[in-house]
């Protein structure tokens, strides 16, 4: 899927994929994640700042390309990172949570983000705090 992307959009040769997202290993829910990118829908990721460091990954950049693969690997769709920012917890507007596609409201969004990063926290060493800084991803499908 990689190569026939690059070919169409006419990117150079030696453009690369930075990455792979499943939705699917995350959750119960991850069928209906993958749905919602797909239909455009989804659009935003958050994910704790101390995760990164924690798993000594590197932060996104704004313009790299990511895999959307689905639970046996297999490749669903091609994203594009279009921004990625650094955000305090308390400082999340609803604009950007509604981005995730996943809540009714930003007390809904809070409540399940606190309990994600609370049981985050508890296996990679941190505590939850209203402050606690988040890396706020937008994306788009660009090929599917």
């Amino acid at each position: 899927m990689w190569e026939k992307f690059k070919k169409k959009a006419g990117l150079p040769q030696d453009t690369f994929l930075t990455a792979e997202i499943c939705f699917e290993d995350e959750s119960i829910n991850g069928a209906a994640k993958m749905a919602l990118v797909l239909a455009g829908k989804k659009t935003a990721i958050f994910s704790s700042l101390a995760t990164f460091s924690v798993d000594g990954e590197p932060m996104p950049v704004s313009g790299e390309y990511y895999a959307l693969v689905d639970k046996n690997g297999k490749d669903v769709a091609i994203l594009e990172m279009e921004t990625v920012n650094i955000i305090p917890f308390c400082d999340v507007t609803w604009g950007m949570a509604s981005q995730e596609a996943e809540d009714e409201n930003l007390e809904a969004w809070k409540s399940r983000m606190e309990e994600i990063l609370t049981d985050e926290g508890a296996i990679t060493g941190f505590d939850f705090r209203p402050d606690i800084k988040l890396v706020f991803q937008t994306f788009k499908v660009v090929y599917k």
